[in-house]
């Protein structure tokens, strides 16, 4: 009996996505595609030559292949019948959808990362219109939120996802598998200008410095030159004790995440509302982060249809000192964004601050001072950030120095 290889999701519900079957044959039958579309008049023809180009392409001559189409863009067609191929042919041949030219964008060490909202890495559905909400970053996940069975092709849609779908200036995140799996992740996001790898369950040094041989290898291979960023996320008793150690072990970390998910279970306890059982672990990642000078980033709130107890979770975590949290709805977006983002005390404040530092400074003082209270360096630097996160958010103007002096 011939093998038979397959890969994609049908069903009631599945949308954007396609389900796809190749057996080879033996026989000189050509190649028999049977098309199962909605969209079959408007598009059949060029779904059935995409799928020809394909097997031309791998120099396939004779095979069964059987569509059942839910409304796949091209790349999602390409990515499951790519899958469905390497089931049954041994090939290290890529098929590669174009890339868009509006992807080709690099991101900055210390950009804003309030929001990060986590999308199935094998759910293509989710993923088209993604960056409209604009979130700081979208994560495309090959761990937790992907079957087992289906990781390996999860692989090629996220691949596919990252040249083809456009991110609208979103930070172009993947979440790999826990090292060692995850570093057969690599090779399929790395040459795709991935901008941030986020490293699941990391518990020690070594496993960053064994992802970064990975990435440089494949960087190498591929002849990437920009930048990939790692948030390692802590989900562990160990993670927690070894976090200061994990977040200066390399200079492309930008950032701690912990979750609080799996750092409750390894604890055997539950996740509260309250969050008294992982107050330790927070502050922790949060010096730690503050240590290596790098950014802190909470856990996701699980509840999507609550806002104001995400308004207030989001708050909590502020004023423990994180920078941002993940989501797992677009309508925790905005909540999360503005709650993390400085209100109007905030800047006025800082505003005082950096005016009093800038008049110092005229005048050759060393020390700073607003009436008789003194401002230390610290403080002048969080104020100098206020500042510069309000104006990237179009909170204060960029001349709000000449302005106020007028």
């Amino acid at each position: 009996m011939n093998k038979i290889g397959t890969s994609g999701n049908t069903g009631k519900g599945v949308r954007s996505d396609c389900f796809i079957s190749i057996e080879l044959s033996s026989k000189p039958i050509g190649f028999v595609i049977e098309l199962k579309s909605k969209v079959k008049v408007l598009y059949g023809d060029s779904i059935i030559a995409l799928i020809k180009d394909m097997l031309n392409y791998y120099k396939i001559e004779n095979a069964n292949v059987s569509v059942e189409d839910s409304g796949a863009l091209p790349y999602v067609i390409m990515a499951r019948l790519e899958s469905s191929i390497k089931q049954v042919l041994d090939s290290e041949k890529e098929f590669l959808p174009d890339f868009l030219d509006q992807n080709r964008y690099s991101t900055d060490r210390d950009r804003f990362r309030f929001s990060r909202l986590y999308l199935p890495g094998n759910s293509p559905n989710l993923m088209i219109n993604a960056g409209l909400h604009k979130p700081d970053g979208i994560i495309l996940d090959l761990e937790d939120s992907v079957a087992p069975s289906k990781k390996a092709e999860a692989r090629f849609l996220v691949r596919n996802a990252l040249r083809n779908v456009d991110f609208y200036g979103c930070e172009r995140m993947v979440r790999i598998n826990q090292i060692p799996q995850g570093l057969e992740d690599i090779k399929y996001v790395v040459p795709h200008n991935v901008n941030l790898i986020l490293v699941p369950k990391c518990e020690s040094v070594d496993q960053i410095v064994e992802l970064e041989k990975e990435i440089e290898k494949v960087k190498k291979q591929s002849g990437v030159k920009n930048n990939v960023w790692l948030m390692p996320i802590i989900e562990s008793a160990l993670g927690v004790i070894n976090a200061y150690q994990i977040a200066k072990s390399s200079k492309n970390i930008v950032a701690l995440a912990i979750g609080l998910e799996d750092y409750t279970a390894d604890l055997g306890t539950k996740r509260t509302e309250e969050a008294s059982e992982s107050f330790f672990a927070r502050t922790q990642i949060v010096n730690a982060c503050r240590a290596a000078d790098i950014q802190p980033i909470d856990s996701v709130f699980s509840d999507v249809g609550d806002m104001d107890a995400l308004r207030e979770s989001v708050l909590n975590s502020k004023s423990l000192g994180f920078d941002g949290m993940g989501c797992i709805h677009p309508r925790q977006i905005s909540v999360i964004q503005e709650s993390f983002a400085p209100d109007k005390s905030d800047i006025d404040k800082a505003k005082k601050i950096v005016l009093a530092f800038n008049e110092a400074k005229a005048k050759g003082l060393g020390v700073v001072s607003i009436g008789s209270k003194m401002i230390d360096p610290p403080v002048v630097k969080r104020a100098l950030r206020a500042i510069e996160i309000a104006i990237k958010l179009d909170l204060l103007s960029e001349n709000w120095i000449k302005e106020e002096i007028v």
